[in-house]
């Protein structure tokens, strides 16, 4: 069950299930900035040792149920490929946990709200980790569109594309493991439409599948009722100027690659004059943000904010669960149950 009572700042303790890369990047900004690793869970004995003698984090666990049930975990972290996160997920709320899961939060939109309403009932902060709502830049530019200084937001055009393995054994190029561009490339510009204007009213989708099955790129079009668009795109199988640009009436905003990490923007009028210019450094990556923000709700005595709360998860997922349809992404039956 949850801890009793308000915990006081610094002192509640994050476990991490899964000792792999992106585990590692969580990692080194927790420790990086404060916050208190008390143990890793793997497979095996040997990895999650591995992976704490190297963070030098106290405990190592061969298994995953028992880093939820140890006792000086508060938090975990779940950083596995996102076919596992319904699973997991739901054996660490199980366990009376606080969870922060990876992007894709889920495989499909039912797996994520049966997930939401667990925490819900249980009185557990469950949160997405996408890093990318809570970095500086992204405060700011909200900011800036909540001041009028681009006008009525009309368009967002942006873009994930990386050139990434393309052994079909990989868990990108395979369709049991919830594979593709899309859950984990395309979440990214998605999820940035969802922040800036909601739900879409029409969603048009295209893409191009691999030998495997998966989705090597996709294009979507989101559609609002306010004649306003969302132009996206990602490719597992070449680079991209991974760049962002916000056109507003009165103006736009352009976000410099890589534009979903921490980096800077510039804004226009309409008469293409700079008004800001914004830079940012953050190091090491800016992961500990969105962990500073769980912190926050936890302390707080509150399961949802405003920056992502958990049914925009849900109906974020929603949104994928579509393009995969326009698309034909299929998975296992399997990965998709609840």
């Amino acid at each position: 069950m949850p801890r009793k009572g308000k915990p006081v700042p610094g002192t509640l303790r994050w476990g991490i299930l899964g000792p792999g890369f992106i585990s590692t990047k969580q990692t080194d900004d927790l420790l990086g900035n404060g916050f208190a690793v008390s143990a890793v869970g793997s497979r095996s004995d040997a990895s999650a040792r591995e992976f704490a003698d190297r963070f030098g984090i106290p405990t190592a666990h061969g298994s995953y149920r028992a880093l939820v049930e140890d006792p000086d975990v508060d938090i975990v972290y779940i950083g596995t490929p996102h076919s596992l996160h319904y699973e997991q997920a739901r054996l660490a709320l199980e366990a009376g946990k606080h969870v922060l899961v990876e992007k894709a939060f889920t495989v499909t939109a039912e797996q994520a709200a049966a997930l939401v309403a667990l925490a819900e009932t249980s009185g557990l902060v469950l949160l997405e980790a996408m890093w990318t709502r809570f970095l500086p830049h992204m405060v700011r530019i909200r900011e800036v569109i909540a001041a009028g200084t681009i006008g009525e937001v009309r368009t967002l055009i942006a873009d994930h594309n990386q050139k990434l393995p393309t052994d079909p054994t990989h868990r990108l190029n395979d369709p049991a493991l919830a594979g593709g561009a899309l859950l984990d490339l395309g979440i990214y510009p998605v999820s940035f439409a969802w922040d800036l204007f909601g739900a879409p009213a029409t969603i048009q989708a295209s893409a191009s599948m691999s030998a495997t099955g998966v989705d090597r790129q996709t294009a979507v079009i989101l559609g609002y009722e306010s004649g306003a668009q969302a132009v996206l795109h990602t490719a597992l199988d070449t680079s991209g100027p991974n760049t962002a640009t916000i056109l507003g009436s009165d103006g736009w905003i352009a976000i410099d690659s890589v534009w979903y990490t921490p980096t800077g923007f510039t804004v226009f009028d309409s008469a293409g004059t700079v008004v800001e210019r914004y830079e940012q450094e953050v190091t090491p990556r800016g992961m500990q943000f969105q962990a500073a923000e769980l912190e926050r709700l936890v302390e707080g005595g509150l399961t949802a904010g405003t920056v992502l709360p958990p049914a925009e998860t849900v109906a974020i997922m929603g949104t994928l669960d579509a393009i995969r349809n326009q698309i034909g992404l299929e998975y296992p039956a399997d990965i998709m149950k609840v």
